[in-house]
């Protein structure tokens, strides 16, 4: 039996006037999509829809404009003799007449190197101890505990430097403070802790501790929050004590945070608490209380004859270059050294 025959497949027929989709014209498909919105138009849709986060940021803008960004231009005045009557377009120029005063003044080797000692203090004694408290503070399981000694040790950082330098008169006053009178039972003589040069870095050193440690801290435990409590079980079936997990599992993760605190803590290395220091030191203190900004302070606004503004702005332009060097300087050490940056 012979197989059927093959039949020819039919040509489809094209209308007439139509073309072969080959050669047919496509339009490009970006003519048919809506021209993209540009970059202010999406600012504007984006305050209308959340106008009222904007509304809560403003406040924060006005003060970063006002106290930071605006005053930067008034810095002009370090290169003039500025007078307040004339006003800073109407102030004899003077160049760089009050930097070279600057670095041909004896006082302020003096002045920098009080504001370098407690600076250097201030990053090597006062900036492990949050570190510590929140490490410590991650091992207490209890919560209400934990609560308690967290609320405790930040309720500090909301009392003025008056209140605190307050108590630190009454409780080492040489007639009736508490260590005083401690030292007179044990045979001792009473100690003027307030008015001795040797003792005004310890006791600075120490107020910044009471006051900023329980604040600093919130940092270091909100970075804790983010470990991963696998790691601890983990290294808990591996025999792993509670001391080789602080140092093995909590310090490496909360190693970046640790980097960026201490580039900022070097960034202000030349800005010391000044009410603190006002409040704390006198003309018998000078000789290591005396720092940039109380020197900067008395000269601009000294009480006899007329305030030096553009000597005191030359101040704290050269002090505010060096922090931007030290900050970029230690900011390039860190990337390259733990993979950590803060820009």
């Amino acid at each position: 039996m012979l197989p059927p025959p093959r039949r020819k497949p039919r040509r489809r027929r094209i209308p007439k006037g139509a073309l072969p989709m080959q050669k047919r014209q496509m339009k490009p498909v970006a003519a048919t999509l809506d021209p993209q919105p540009t970059l202010w138009q999406r600012i504007k849709k984006d305050v209308m829809r959340n106008w009222l986060l904007y509304v809560l940021i403003l406040p924060g803008f006005l003060i970063l404009f006002l106290f930071k960004i605006g005053p930067v231009g008034a810095m002009a005045i370090a290169f003039q003799k500025f007078s307040a009557a004339r006003g800073l377009f109407g102030s004899k120029w003077v160049g760089f007449a009050n930097f070279t005063r600057l670095f041909s003044d004896p006082y302020i080797l003096t002045v920098t190197r009080n504001t370098i000692v407690l600076a250097v203090l201030s990053v090597v004694v006062v900036f492990p101890i949050p570190i510590v408290f929140a490490m410590f503070l991650n091992e207490v399981k209890q919560k209400k505990l934990h609560s308690f000694v967290q609320s405790m040790s930040f309720l500090p950082y909301f009392i003025s430097a008056a209140v605190m330098v307050s108590i630190l008169s009454t409780v080492l006053s040489p007639s009736s403070g508490l260590v005083n009178n401690l030292i007179t039972a044990a045979g001792g003589k009473p100690i003027n802790f307030m008015s001795s040069p040797g003792w005004f870095r310890p006791l600075y050193v120490i107020l910044e501790i009471w006051q900023t440690f329980g604040y600093s801290a919130i940092i270091y435990i909100a970075a804790m929050t983010a470990i991963d409590p696998a790691l601890y079980e983990a290294a808990d079936m591996d025999g792993a004590n509670r001391w080789q997990m602080m140092r093995h599992i909590t310090l490496p993760s909360i190693a970046t945070s640790v980097i960026v605190m201490l580039i900022i803590s070097i960034g202000n290395i030349f800005t010391v608490n000044l009410d603190r220091i006002l409040l704390m030191y006198n003309p018998s203190t000078y000789a290591t209380a005396d720092v940039i900004q109380t020197y900067v302070y008395r000269i601009a606004f000294q009480s006899t004859g007329f305030p030096d503004y553009s000597y005191g702005t030359a101040v704290n332009v050269v002090k505010s270059l060096i922090a931007f060097v030290l900050v970029t300087g230690v900011n390039r050490i860190a990337d390259k050294v733990a993979d950590a940056r803060l820009f």
